[in-house]
């Protein structure tokens, strides 16, 4: 009998750190279910790519953030696959517009802590329980969860604080459910990036190739999606099989303290 292949489900996965993570996951040899906001159109060539690895792709456009879509989005991999063996919670938005916290307004808030905290936390509590229920009739099943937090989590940024509070809020979230589903054998984690060469971080390029250039980093470079791609590929393969809860930084020492 032929070993079925696992599933991997990323959330925004179709560019910058979740396509870094995909991309990661196709070449450990797992089927794919992306989603995202852009039609599928758009992401046409992305897939096709991924595809070229081998496995199955599946794109749904969703809003994490929008219960409906969350349930569409399941029953999609489930009516696709008929399993879900791994969950990264990526999609997130910036501020809009980026403002100093005396002007930042509660729609960009609402917006923002929609996306970023609000969607995973739910979605996670959906695979969580057919994960649990995967586990119960076999439990050889193994599954695993990793959030996409940021730096942003602990490092504070005045001028997009909705950003920040939803990467912190993110990061206790990881240790609820790494606390909760522990008792059911499911490992959760935090990947927290640092500046990741992407369409997000664009805009404010220059700004950090001078800091970058200055001594921000103890490595000098930008991150790539690469990198933390890789870093959840480690954890979903098991390599930190004892340690739940964790966090792994992909911020090239921004946040070592130096004097």
């Amino acid at each position: 009998m032929s070993v079925p292949r696992r599933v991997a489900l990323v959330t925004g996965g179709t560019r910058g750190i979740g396509l870094g993570a995909a991309t990661a996951l196709a070449g450990e040899g797992f089927d794919l279910a992306l989603a995202g906001q852009r039609d599928a159109d758009a992401v046409a060539p992305v897939l096709d790519t991924l595809r070229q690895v081998g496995g199955r792709v599946l794109y749904v456009t969703a809003d994490v953030g929008e219960a409906g879509d969350r349930v569409r989005l399941l029953e999609s991999v489930r009516g696709t696959f008929g399993r879900l063996d791994v969950l990264v919670n990526n999609a997130g938005v910036a501020p809009r517009p980026r403002a100093d916290i005396l002007d930042a307004t509660e729609e960009s808030f609402d917006r923002v802590l929609r996306t970023n905290l609000k969607g995973p936390y739910f979605l996670t509590q959906a695979v969580a329980r057919w994960m649990i229920a995967e586990r119960q009739a076999d439990p050889a099943f193994e599954a695993c969860i990793v959030n996409v937090t940021s730096i942003s989590a602990t490092v504070a940024s005045p001028d997009r604080g909705d950003y920040c509070l939803s990467k912190a809020a993110l990061a206790m979230a990881t240790r609820l459910w790494a606390t909760r589903l522990g008792r059911a054998g499911i490992p959760v984690y935090d990947v927290r990036p640092g500046l990741i060469r992407t369409d997000m971080t664009e805009p404010v390029g220059e700004k950090y190739d001078r800091l970058i250039d200055e001594g921000l980093l103890l490595q000098r470079r930008w991150g790539t999606p690469e990198d933390v791609g890789r870093a959840v590929a480690a954890l979903v393969r098991g390599d930190l099989s004892y340690s739940t809860g964790a966090v792994l930084l992909v911020d090239g020492g921004l946040t070592v303290p130096r004097l």
